[in-house]
């Protein structure tokens, strides 16, 4: 066996184990043993959504820590994104909390209608869906506007009222509450 293999086989086992901590005896996904690299984007057993918060720490320190919110996903629970999915549709798995004022971003908005996101990806399209229809904005609309004309895309969501800052885990249960209708692929 040589050296790549043995590194391989080593990292192979390392990630294994980790991941084994973030489940509980019963297979449970539990977002307080999610590490802050499997965190965000995240759903729980109970399907609740993992959110990732940071604090000082000792000696002044930003500490991670994963934690349930309050949000609550419809039809997935136990879900860990994938790394495919954080690459295609442009989010950062590092985002401490989720804001809807990201969708002003065109780098983000582009990444998230493209195909290999809003088809592949439904966690996140749902995730971003909620918060696009708490600022009154239909996502398919504006990813279609946003493969006609980005510049509009972009125009037409600020126009909606869509309020720069983050989401508060109660105004996103607000959302969440009364979800919006599924997105539907292109």
């Amino acid at each position: 066996m040589d050296l790549i293999s043995k590194i391989n086989l080593t990292l192979f086992f390392c990630l294994s184990i980790f991941l084994l901590g973030a489940f509980q005896a019963k297979g449970e996904i539990v977002c307080e043993n999610l590490s802050k690299d499997l965190c965000s984007f995240a759903i729980a057993s109970s399907g609740k959504r993992c959110l990732l918060e940071n604090s000082a720490g000792k000696n002044g320190a930003v500490e991670y820590q994963c934690r349930t919110s309050e949000v609550v996903v419809e039809s997935m629970a136990e879900w860990i994104e994938t790394d495919e999915c954080v690459k295609a549709c442009g989010v950062d798995r590092n985002a401490v909390g989720i804001s809807s004022d990201s969708l002003l971003e065109p780098q983000l908005a582009a990444k998230l209608c493209s195909p290999a996101c809003f088809q592949n990806c439904p966690n996140i399209v749902d995730l971003y869906f909620n918060l696009a229809a708490g600022e009154g904005v239909f996502l398919p609309d504006l990813c279609e506007a946003q493969r006609v004309s980005p510049h509009r895309a972009m125009l037409e969501l600020l126009s909606s009222g869509a309020a720069p800052g983050p989401v508060s885990a109660e105004s996103e249960s607000i959302s969440a509450a009364s979800p919006a209708p599924a997105p539907t692929p292109f």
